[in-house]
């Protein structure tokens, strides 16, 4: 059965066909920050897809991102599923190739770090921007690259720490870089205050690396 496209933002490069890697938006929805890492990744040659989780609202607002994000913590198995539905649809799209790559921002990164385990035989990698989620990786078959700030008020770094030592217990692969002299949304522009070019520079192309290389193991 065809899986139709959820809302949310597809960028393709120009022949169409490319590895999948599906986008999961920071608590500020499905911004034009998030919309460009698709179509960076499109350019690279990878076929991007990020399913808009808030259904059309974004924000700049930390206390209406608590707000709009809240409703998918109190839902998390609806939320996953809907997450689930995406990844269905993108790994169709991409002709079923069971190779999925997910990229997850804050918010985003809980979700990716959760499809991993919730759907072990279609993602193979995993890219988490200043995100964890604790629990067991055991079910997983992913490769795993995580991006975090060394100064992070919404991340302590015990959580970092316990996501690796969870993945190494699982037998995964898994490499995590820290970045001296950031905080939290480092690597996304719209951020002023936290946006740090020379990290995200450095982050972005170990990231293109990792999904270019990793097939998961």
């Amino acid at each position: 059965m065809s899986n139709a496209q959820p809302d949310g933002y597809l960028a393709a490069p120009p022949d169409g066909s490319g590895r999948p890697v599906l986008v999961l938006h920071a608590w500020w929805g499905l911004n034009d920050t998030i919309k460009d890492v698709c179509r960076r990744l499109a350019e690279a040659g990878f076929l991007a897809f990020a399913p808009d989780l808030y259904d059309g609202r974004v924000t700049d607002s930390i206390e209406e991102a608590e707000t709009l994000s809240q409703p998918l913590f109190e839902n998390m198995e609806e939320t996953g599923a809907r997450v689930a539905q995406a990844a269905a649809f993108l790994d169709e799209r991409a002709g079923q190739r069971g190779d999925l790559a997910v990229l997850g921002f804050s918010l985003g990164a809980f979700y990716a770090l959760d499809l991993s385990v919730t759907a072990p035989d279609l993602v193979r990698s995993v890219v988490v921007f200043y995100g964890t989620r604790p629990g067991d990786y055991s079910n997983s078959q992913a490769a795993y690259q995580g991006h975090f700030a060394d100064a992070d008020e919404f991340e302590p770094q015990s959580e970092v720490d316990d996501l690796e030592s969870s993945l190494k217990r699982a037998g995964r692969p898994v490499t995590f870089y820290r970045y001296p002299g950031t905080g939290h949304w480092f690597t996304e522009a719209d951020r002023a205050q936290a946006y740090d070019e020379a990290a995200t520079t450095l982050a972005w192309e170990r990231t293109l690396a990792f999904l270019q290389d990793s097939t998961g193991a």
